[in-house]
């Protein structure tokens, strides 16, 4: 056979001539039968050009050909009475939900894990970037950021290289974008040592007339790219990186990281934003993953036409570059916008403004058919929907793991329990200052929490508050959580506790839950294992956001995080579900925060305790141990414990309040008294007997549907009778006051005791 690379240009009349020409689609993460595939659809080989297209389009990382089968399912349970507020849903750059008063906001969370592993700021710094162009494309200014950030062993000589250069490119763009980091979650463990997961989360604001949706539509209107020129980096991403193992090898992997530059994303905010509201352009397409080969064939599909574009007009950093690295680059800050041509000469006009680069490639056309020329050779020909939404789509075979049941079988019930207060007191002071629950501070200081001047609430509050509407103060609530223990020791229960997490979490601000957004962070697909795991998490989530009556607006599938041989039981990382839930406040200056601010104040625990101590912090702290099954998800329990935290915010009953999640009671005591520096002093015995459980359970099980609540004395009764009126139990363990945090009859820990433990575990580490 010849190569390619001897007959240049590599042409459409080219191809048709020479069938058995080689091209290197391995190479480019295709599998043998996905080319014949490509070769049935086309009639003939595919040219070089082309066959970079469908590498890339057809990658996972961007046709989910794995997943798509099953996460269809958000769709179908999505009911009538879930789509009310659901103004743009699944299939767009973000979902959109109504917010009231005429307020949409659009929210997305995706992940950039590979290029977080190869090159940590700057594969962190792109994930921002592009969840943020996702954002600009539905119309909307962005507003507010959130990160999920998953590391290795705390310990282990090369975490402190991935956390340091994820948290600074997290902080550098953000920062510069002028963005507020108002949340998110950062947490260690050794199944993540070779798979970092960095989930980036960004918000946006609009009017529902500014909804715009992306497509190519109307022949003869031209197709614009504009923003940072072309370059080589970014070159295989979407295929390649985000879609192998590193099995290959990590310096190989180096030039397929994106390079940022949030000053170019800055300008291109307000540029779109102009055209937008100038009313000169049909729609805009961000380029992110899989570039110029995304952007054309999504737009062209999209639309009722075709398109044509000429290559050679895109702006080049790099003159060298092929028209195959042309299209797959992922070179960041650039956007492609459709643009009639009497609209043109002002669409130019305002990028000139903002010293944005543009240059018009091509147009839409008639046809139905996507092609691109390079230097008058036409190298694309192609029906656009078989390249952005006809590629394969996989029925991959899945089982319930060998190692499972023995998994399962090995529960938290015969680890020893603390039976002394003096034990009972280490081993709270060791949960606190444990990596996974000790202060954040290290990373979140290094983030702008309330640049903008509209939050409300932010890290360490149980969500992120941000106004909307200066004039009425209407605003939203943002969490995002998962718990990867959980998740695998029952992949369905864990993906429901994340979002049941997320759910309580924005209640317990005050904030009515509305809509949820995902990324499902999972290892192979081609592993019968990591398919199981990620099937029945879909599965559980789609079932309890039914029941929850909160629609999936959008998300990503993150696969291929593993490293070891697979069908063992540390081949992947912790499936790792990530869930954003988005709430509505009417007033944010009612957004209840997650400490007490004075003494005297009644300390009510909403929730019954059971016996469920499986894949708790105390198992994995104290015990190393992770085994058995992870609390019973009661989805009845957390809508009415999330009915009674909205009205209790709403009412101004509660001074604060603060969900039980990780680390169960002792850690959210902890967190409420070092919130604002007022201790508390609690009794557990009365509530603990009413439970049927011991002390030490009380306070270290991670049962669901559980909060902390303070209220004015004077009203305490009122709280009651809401808990009473919903069915949530509730008892008075406590009240707020001191410098201490006092369990009666077991411990006392001064406030500066706890405080150092906490602060001082992330700094230890890393400086």
């Amino acid at each position: 056979m010849t190569s390619v690379a001897e007959h240049l240009p590599d042409t459409v009349e080219h191809a048709a001539a020479t069938p058995d020409v080689e091209l290197p689609y391995r190479e480019l993460g295709l599998k043998p039968d996905e080319y014949d595939r490509i070769v049935e659809i086309l009639g003939r080989r595919p040219t070089a050009a082309e066959l970079a297209m469908y590498s890339v389009m057809w990658s996972e990382h961007c046709s989910y050909k794995s997943s798509k089968r099953h996460l269809r399912q958000f769709g179908e349970k999505t009911t009538e009475a879930m789509r009310e507020h659901l103004l743009v849903g699944i299939g767009e750059n973000a979902g959109v939900v109504d917010i009231g008063q005429g307020w949409a906001v659009t929210f997305k969370v995706e992940s950039h894990n590979h290029p977080s592993f190869v090159e940590p700021y700057q594969g962190a710094a792109t994930g921002v970037g592009g969840i943020v162009r996702d954002i600009i494309s539905m119309g909307a200014r962005p507003v507010a950021v959130m990160d999920q950030l998953r590391f290795g062993a705390v310990d282990h000589p090369d975490t402190a290289r991935v956390v340091h250069g994820v948290v600074a490119g997290v902080a550098g763009y953000g920062n510069c974008l002028g963005l507020p980091n108002i949340g998110g979650e950062v947490d260690f463990d050794p199944s993540y040592q070779g798979n970092p997961l960095v989930n980036a989360l960004c918000l946006g604001v609009l009017r529902h007339e500014d909804i715009h949706l992306a497509n190519a539509s109307g022949a003869g209107n031209k197709v614009v790219l504009f923003g940072a020129r072309t370059g080589g980096d970014g070159i295989g991403g979407a295929s390649i990186l985000a879609s192998e193992t590193f099995e290959d090898g990590v310096p190989a992997k180096r030039p397929s990281v994106q390079v940022g530059d949030p000053f170019m994303e800055k300008v291109l905010i307000e540029c779109c934003l102009e055209l937008f509201a100038a009313g000169v352009v049909e729609g805009i397409q961000d380029l992110g993953a899989a570039g110029i080969s995304c952007a054309t064939s999504e737009l062209a599909s999209n639309g009722d036409g075709g398109m044509h574009v000429d290559l050679e007009k895109v702006l080049l950093r790099d003159p060298t570059l092929t028209a195959g690295e042309i299209l797959m680059s992922e070179s960041q800050e650039r956007m492609m916008a459709v643009v009639r041509p009497d609209q043109l000469e002002e669409f130019l006009a305002i990028t000139a403004k903002w010293d944005v680069e543009t240059a018009v490639i091509g147009e839409v056309t008639g046809t139905g058919r996507l092609t691109i020329d390079h230097h008058g050779h036409r190298i694309v020909d192609v029906d656009p929907r078989t390249v952005a939404h006809e590629g394969p789509v996989y029925d991959r075979p899945y089982a319930r793991p060998a190692w499972q049941d023995a998994l399962n079988a090995d529960t938290a019930a015969a680890l020893p329990r603390p039976g002394t207060g003096e034990e009972l007191r280490a081993q709270v002071l060791a949960l606190v200052a444990s990596p996974n629950l000790a202060s954040k501070a290290w990373v979140t200081d290094q983030y702008d929490r309330y640049v903008q001047g509209n939050t409300a609430l932010a890290q360490p509050d149980d969500a992120g508050v941000v106004r909307v509407d200066e004039s009425t103060n209407l605003g939203v609530a943002l969490a995002t959580d998962a718990n990867g223990r959980f998740t695998k020791l029952d992949p369905y229960a864990g993906a429901q506790q994340a979002l049941a997490e997320a759910y309580r979490n924005v209640a317990t601000v005050g904030a009515r839950p509305l809509a949820v957004t995902d990324c499902l962070n999972f290892g192979s697909p081609e592993d019968p294992d990591a398919m199981w795991q990620l099937v029945q998490a879909t599965t559980g989530l789609a079932d309890a956001c039914q029941e929850l009556g909160v629609p999936v607006t959008g998300g990503n599938v993150s696969l291929y995080n593993s490293t070891g041989e697979p069908g063992r039981v540390d081949s992947s990382i912790n499936p790792t579900p990530v869930v954003g839930v988005l709430g509505v406040l009417d007033d944010v200056r009612r957004a209840t925060p997650s400490g007490w601010t004075s003494e005297g104040e009644a300390v009510l625990l909403l929730g019954a305790t059971a016996a469920e101590l499986d894949g708790s912090a105390w198992a994995d702290t104290v015990h190393q141990h992770l085994g058995g099954r992870p609390p019973r998800v009661d989805l009845g329990a957390e809508r009415a414990l999330a009915e009674v935290l909205v009205a209790a915010g709403t009412e101004r009953l509660a001074r604060a309040a603060h969900d039980l999640s990780t680390g169960g009671l002792a850690q959210a005591l902890a967190d409420a008294v070092l919130r604002y520096g007022v201790g508390a002093t609690v009794d557990l015995d009365d509530v603990a007997g009413r439970d049927g459980v011991d002390r030490a359970t009380l306070l270290f099980a991670e049962t669901g549907a559980r909060a902390l609540v303070a209220v004015a004395p004077d009203r305490e009764a009122q709280m009651v009778d809401l808990c009473a009126a919903h069915g949530v139990p509730v008892a008075r363990i406590g009240t707020t006051g001191g410098d201490a945090l006092t369990v009666t009859g077991a411990f006392t820990l001064p406030l500066t005791e706890l405080a150092e433990a906490s602060a001082a575990t992330l700094p230890r580490h890393f400086g």
